[in-house]
């Protein structure tokens, strides 16, 4: 069982990210867990814009769309900014959209039977929408999303200490959240490894899509 962590910060390493504190968090859970586990820094790649998986010369996006393909857990980490979650955060999902152009060996997406979720940071409120809209985009990707599957830090309104200055690895509600999205994708993990979602009616055969067409 393997996680993959994207850290969708808008720091370079070896720059401090709060959101890479949070997350580091939840791979202690996986690590108790027997989950082995991955943080990848998205802008420490040369990353290009579009909505296919492989943007052409120089681009490194396929490096870490390797790395999706490889994992059982996605998280994706952002931090809020104007409300909403990252620009990098915003990158990935686009780039992973050229995965609908692609097939597992089941005829499935390739984010089929694997789970999401989301850790989120920031000095004003945004979480709730973060996670949501992003839950909900790796969801139509493919991926399986159980309950409490995000984990957030938020500070108070305005300028302010962040994840780290603030001590946030001391807030209980953070504390309870992290333990629970961990706990709940590894064990919906482990459920798809063993079941996976069958390809039956989630083949995509557009000679059959229509209702019409089922005997």
């Amino acid at each position: 069982m393997h996680a993959l962590l994207l850290n969708c910060t808008l720091k370079k390493s070896p720059a401090v990210s709060n959101t890479e504190a949070l997350m580091r968090h939840v791979v202690q859970w996986y690590d108790r867990l027997d989950v082995s586990s991955e943080i990848v820094r998205v802008l420490d790649y040369d990353v290009h814009f579009g909505v296919t998986s492989d943007e052409g010369a120089g681009d490194q996006w396929p490096l870490i769309l390797d790395k999706v393909k490889a994992c059982d857990i996605l998280i994706l980490g952002m931090p809020i900014w104007f409300g909403v979650r990252s620009s990098v955060a915003q990158l990935v999902i686009e780039r992973l959209d050229g995965t609908y152009t692609e097939r597992n060996a089941a005829g499935q997406y390739p984010l089929y039977n694997k789970v999401g979720g989301v850790v989120v940071t920031g000095n004003e409120d945004g979480a709730h929408d973060c996670a949501a809209t992003t839950l909900f985009n790796l969801s139509h990707l493919g991926c399986a999303i159980p309950p409490n599957a995000d984990t957030y830090w938020v500070g108070d309104a305005g300028p302010g200490p962040s994840y780290i200055e603030a001590h946030g690895e001391d807030h209980p509600y953070t504390q309870r959240t992290t333990r629970w999205m961990a706990h709940n994708t590894v064990h919906l993990a482990r459920i798809l490894a063993a079941h996976p979602i069958p390809a039956e009616g989630n083949t995509f055969d557009e000679d059959t899509e229509h209702p019409a067409h089922i005997g």
